[in-house]
């Protein structure tokens, strides 16, 4: 039992040191003065931060990644959520679509989509092309899977059909149902599905970039302007990127902590 007990501890060291040292390297190459002679830099600075958080773009592109991030969320949402009730226990025969709907972001490469969508809609009379909408259209296809699974699966652990046969036996429409008896007991997948797809899109770059460019600059395209003439200023943004996405996501979570207990929200006439 030890033995077995030391291989995991040994197995989640290994797995933590893989993924730390990159990130605790790009921090530290972004406050070297100098580091291309020893395996430690030659000396300590935060001008390139002071550099990068200096200019007017670093909080523009910050808030325009920040404002798509929170309306993809919202937006994916409200419009997957209620899909995945409907698909689990209204209409089962979409379901089987929907999953595979949910497979093929994994597959289309951004370049492919942002073609396709520019095509699409350039003869379509929306003013969709060049502005933040399209980005956002193009960003709930993209995250899909992960909203989509988070929330199907909080589904399938809460055995939503047993609730929702209830609540109907009780008089409740379709809408309380989903609204009062459903969504209060699956706001972790929500929740969890969320937080993938807002880190996800706040460090997107090729849609980004093929749809908007620098008409709607976000902070991943301002990120790699940097690696073109300064790595270490480039670290520095990829080091607040990191941590803004992590402080936002602890945020989320701590103003959505909550047990494991089933809930029903009361249902007011």
């Amino acid at each position: 039992m030890k033995q077995g007990v030391s291989w995991r501890t040994l197995v989640i060291a290994g797995f933590l040191v893989f993924m730390i040292v990159p990130l605790l390297a790009t921090a530290l190459f972004s406050i070297s003065t100098r580091w291309d002679r020893s395996i430690w830099p030659e000396g300590i600075t935060l001008v390139w931060w002071g550099k990068v958080v200096a200019r007017p773009a670093f909080r523009d592109t910050l808030m325009n990644s920040l404002a798509l991030s929170i309306a993809t969320v919202v937006a994916s949402s409200a419009l997957i959520t209620p899909t995945a009730y409907w698909a689990n226990l209204r209409v089962p025969a979409a379901k089987v679509w929907i999953e595979l709907l949910a497979i093929v972001p994994f597959a289309l490469p951004g370049v492919i989509l942002a073609m396709g969508l520019i095509r699409f809609y350039s003869n379509v009379p929306l003013p969709i092309i060049n502005t933040p909408n399209i980005l956002v259209a193009a960003y709930i296809v993209l995250t899909l899977p992960f909203m989509y699974r988070s929330v199907a699966n909080s589904l399938e652990a809460i055995e939503a059909q047993s609730l929702d046969e209830a609540a109907r036996s009780l008089g409740a429409g379709r809408w309380r149902t989903l609204f009062f008896v459903i969504l209060p007991n699956i706001v972790p997948g929500v929740v969890n599905g969320s937080l993938l797809v807002f880190s996800t899109v706040f460090a997107e770059f090729t849609l980004a970039n093929l749809l908007t460019g620098t008409r709607f600059k976000t902070f991943p395209i301002y990120l790699v302007d940097f690696t073109r003439f300064d790595a270490r200023q480039a670290s520095a943004l990829a080091v607040i990127s990191f941590v803004f996405a992590w402080l936002i996501s602890l945020i989320i979570l701590k103003l959505t902590a909550s047990g494991g207990t089933l809930r029903v929200a009361p249902m007011t006439r």
